[in-house]
């Protein structure tokens, strides 16, 4: 269909030289069948093949054009309702089989006889009544034939409206980590300037100000390699090691040769981010936090731990659902992979809490 301002977009040029090419093949078969058939039976009726081939010729020829020619009109009206096009095609069939009958007649009165001879009609009623069967299998044909290409066509279409959805969604989630991330930095900045630690609260910007230029310059839509995600995160590790260096320890336990498997960029930030918050944050002691990557058959499995807070109320105070930043990641793990992808987190000890992913393992 042609826009407003009269062009034509690539997408629906490539449906339309579809469905042509669909025609001219499905044209020349129908009609080939249809002489196979009508020769078979003239053969049956003791006529010679051979001495009505030119007829023969000139019938197919003539049922092929005006078969073209019903197609490109019901080809017009193509977006009118199923009824429409089978009236259509039914008020087609009768024009183009009283044309093909009257090309049946001369070509038997001229090249059979060599005049066209007294007009029998019995004859010329029995051909017309043939060519109006043949006509109206053709346009009933090519009516299933455009609801086919219409039917693929709108699969197509939602297929792409859903791409677009789930690409907006990605961003949109993908775009939550950086306002949620840097509201918890600058809880903490504001926390080292309260205990008096200017210097180390100066570091901790220009920190901040590298990590959020990093992470702005990623694509929402582009998976990284396990091994760059890890560098950021640790990044934002050091940022948050400027206020709680003698209480953070961080290990790393990769399972060999998945340094390379792709992920979502920034997956981990909310992860790491609520293990400092509510278990380096809130505790006293020296806290542990664990990043792991493991593969399981075809999955890879990535998952954050860290130590909670001893005291018992600090410990009831522990959320063991998900917040913003873990619902987050449910939610583009969710999006993302949602036959195969999974996101949990909770207590697998009284002092111990976890947040794992696992998704379609991919590598680079």
């Amino acid at each position: 269909m042609a826009r407003g301002n009269g062009t034509v977009s690539p997408d629906e040029a490539e449906y339309a030289a579809g469905v042509r090419r669909a025609t001219l093949l499905l044209g020349l078969l129908y009609q080939f069948m249809q002489s196979v058939i009508s020769n078979t039976l003239w053969a049956f009726l003791s006529y010679d093949p051979i001495a009505i081939a030119p007829i023969t010729l000139i019938l197919m020829l003539s049922g092929t054009l005006m078969s073209y020619a019903m197609a490109a009109a019901l080809f017009r009206y193509r977006d009118r309702s199923i009824l429409f096009k089978l009236l259509l095609g039914s008020a087609l069939s009768l024009v183009a089989a009283a044309i093909n009958a009257g090309v049946d007649f001369l070509c038997h009165g001229l090249i059979a006889h060599g005049d066209p001879g007294d007009i029998n009609w019995t004859n010329v009623g029995y051909t017309i009544i043939y060519c109006v069967a043949l006509f109206h299998g053709w346009a009933f044909l090519y009516i299933a034939l455009l609801a086919t290409f219409e039917l693929r066509e709108r699969e197509r279409r939602l297929a792409v409206t859903r791409e677009e959805a789930l690409t907006a969604q990605m961003r949109a989630l993908r775009y939550q980590v950086n306002p949620h991330f840097l509201f918890n930095t600058l809880n903490s900045i504001a926390g080292l300037i309260e205990e008096g630690s200017s210097t180390a609260a100066g570091r901790m910007v220009l920190s901040l100000s590298s990590f959020l230029r990093t992470t702005l310059e990623l694509d929402p839509m582009q998976d990284v390699c396990l091994a760059d995600e890890l560098a950021l995160q640790l990044g934002y590790l050091n940022i948050e090691g400027e206020r709680f260096s003698d209480r953070m320890r961080v290990k790393l336990d990769i399972a060999p040769g998945l340094e390379q498997a792709l992920v979502p960029s920034l997956i981990l930030q909310p992860l790491i981010e609520n293990a400092v918050k509510h278990g380096v944050g809130r505790s006293a002691g020296v806290v542990e936090i664990l990043i792991r990557a493991a593969r399981q058959g075809e999955t890879l499995e990535l998952s954050v731990e860290n130590d909670l807070a001893r005291e018992p109320q600090r410990v009831t105070r522990m959320p063991v659902g998900t917040g913003t930043g873990l619902k987050n990641v449910a939610d583009r793990i969710r999006a993302r992979f949602p036959e195969v992808g999974a996101f949990i987190s909770g207590l697998v000890a009284p002092h111990r809490f976890r947040a794992s992913i696992t998704m379609p393992l991919r590598m680079a």
